[in-house]
């Protein structure tokens, strides 16, 4: 059955776009947070594959073509904080300091948990960039010895559970200033946090861009400093 599935170019692509697809009509009939349309389509491109038979090297044929969008859609999110640059310069120094804590704590969030269960330098790097996006985290896992599909993975967990989380987080702790949300959002959980940040606001939205690019290259920096630490 691969062999057939091999010969269509677009098979990967196709599945994802319908999974995700699916994942929207779910989303938007029972208004649950974990029917995440990331999610859905994760579990929906597994099942069909297991299903056919389809192996990940015949899938990633098509499902890479989605790839080479990822990057030039992480720039596009620079509009959405163009729109906002006067609130930037209102509030640049509270930014810094959260997004530097955040890229802290993270950093040393993995280590001592690390050092808990007792893993590999291997599989401590390899979670290192789990919370920046896929483009810069692979790069880094690559770079420092890590396993990059799982790394890969973990990004991807990492997102959707912020994206199904955050509105319980900030109601939990009562965080309501659009800055601080957006902030939070783009620092642990990328783009797919960024999506949800859009959905609660155009400045939640900017500031979560703006959370993703400055995340990940603090990230590069802080990797390469917690690194050797274990």
């Amino acid at each position: 059955m691969s062999d057939f599935w091999t010969d269509t170019l677009f098979f990967g692509g196709v599945i994802s776009l319908l999974g995700y697809e699916v994942g929207l009509l779910l989303k938007k009939r029972f208004r649950l947070a974990v029917l995440n349309p990331l999610l859905i389509a994760v579990c929906c491109v597994i099942a069909v594959n297991k299903l056919l038979g389809v192996d990940y090297e015949t899938y990633n044929q098509g499902g890479q073509y989605l790839s080479y969008l990822l990057t030039p859609a992480t720039v596009c999110l620079a509009v959405p904080l163009y729109r906002q640059l006067s609130l930037l310069k209102q509030n640049w120094k509270a930014i810094v300091c959260g997004l530097s804590a955040g890229i802290v704590a993270g950093a040393v969030g993995i280590l001592a948990l690390s050092k808990l269960f007792g893993l590999s330098h291997e599989q401590y790097v390899t979670l290192l960039p789990k919370s920046v996006t896929t483009a810069i985290g692979m790069g880094i896992s690559q770079e420092l010895g890590g396993l990059v599909a799982i790394t890969t993975a973990t990004i991807i967990i990492t997102g959707i559970l912020g994206n199904v989380i955050a509105e319980a987080v900030f109601a939990l702790f009562r965080i309501r200033h659009p800055v601080a949300r957006g902030l939070a959002l783009g620092n642990a959980a990328h783009a797919i946090g960024t999506a949800k940040a859009m959905e609660l606001g155009e400045v939640e939205g900017a500031m979560s861009s703006l959370a993703i690019a400055v995340a990940g290259i603090l990230t590069v920096v802080s990797a390469s400093v917690f690194a050797p630490l274990l």
